[in-house]
């Protein structure tokens, strides 16, 4: 029976899909199922996790025979290359990922006996990969690096396949992370003024780096209460953002925080 395709942005596919162990008749429905989908699309390939079956399977076809390829896994690979793919996820708009030409990999047949194949095409072997990212929580973004994968979001919302609408998701980079960074160099320089009395520093310049403390120490303070309140503000932008949950922005606060009460008790009984 022919099965609604997912699309993207639907996050369910993002799931790791679990392993086959019966291959039995409700085994034999999926692979018709996915066989059925991919004649109504015209596809060479498909995975179970994109029809809605969170198992690990997928069927390609290779010349005119449906391939069905349960619980796979690469064994080795070689021969980097640069692949120009399209998926059906993303309604065939064209990413550029690295793949292998050659894979050695195992998979379960029908049978639910494992068997083993040598891939060494380049076509082939990207199809393979391409639909092994589905069944282990991955698709052709997760192999990007953060600023092309930015990128490829702002593409895709261009074409429509997406609201036109980035804000609703959050940047790779956050304004935020500005908090961090200099509250990060204020605790790194309380920690080294814990360790000038080991190298008989003068009185008078231990003074000084204890006057830095004691401003240093409020500072990070302010400066994580002032990024908590930015990182609400930034969460109001975006209606999908990991980054933005509270418990997160509660972890990174409350972590300094607590560093720098450490460094203020030290700094008051080693320079004090």
């Amino acid at each position: 029976m022919v099965q609604p395709i997912k699309y993207y942005p639907d996050t369910s596919i993002n799931i790791n899909a679990g392993p086959i162990r019966s291959f039995k008749e409700s085994y034999s429905d999926m692979v018709t199922d996915i066989i059925d989908t991919m004649k109504e699309h015209n596809l060479n390939a498909l995975t179970a996790i994109q029809i809605g079956y969170p198992y690990q399977l997928m069927v390609i076809k290779e010349n005119e025979e449906y391939c069905a390829y349960a619980n796979p896994r690469i064994i080795t690979q070689n021969r980097p290359f640069d692949s120009t793919e399209e998926s059906i996820y993303f309604r065939n708009h064209a990413i550029t990922v690295k793949r292998y030409e050659e894979l050695s990999l195992i998979y379960d047949d029908k049978n639910g006996d494992m068997k083993t194949k040598k891939i060494n095409n380049k076509e082939e072997s990207a199809t393979f990969q391409r639909k092994l990212d589905y069944l282990f929580n991955g698709t052709l973004l997760d192999r990007l690096n953060p600023n092309q994968k930015e990128q490829a979001i702002v593409a895709l919302a261009g074409k429509g396949i997406m609201p036109d609408k980035t804000e609703e998701y959050c940047p790779t980079f956050s304004k935020k992370e500005y908090f961090v960074s200099v509250t990060d160099k204020l605790l790194f320089f309380m920690f080294v003024s814990l360790l000038l009395p080991l190298f008989g520093i003068e009185k008078s310049t231990l003074d000084s780096w204890y006057s830095y403390d004691k401003f240093a120490f409020p500072a990070v303070i302010l400066i994580m209460i002032g990024f908590f309140f930015y990182a609400q503000y930034e969460a109001k932008q975006f209606s999908q953002c990991t980054s933005c949950q509270v418990g997160n922005n509660l972890g990174v606060m409350f972590k300094r925080i607590t560093v720098g009460v450490v460094f203020a008790v030290a700094s008051y009984f080693i320079l004090g």
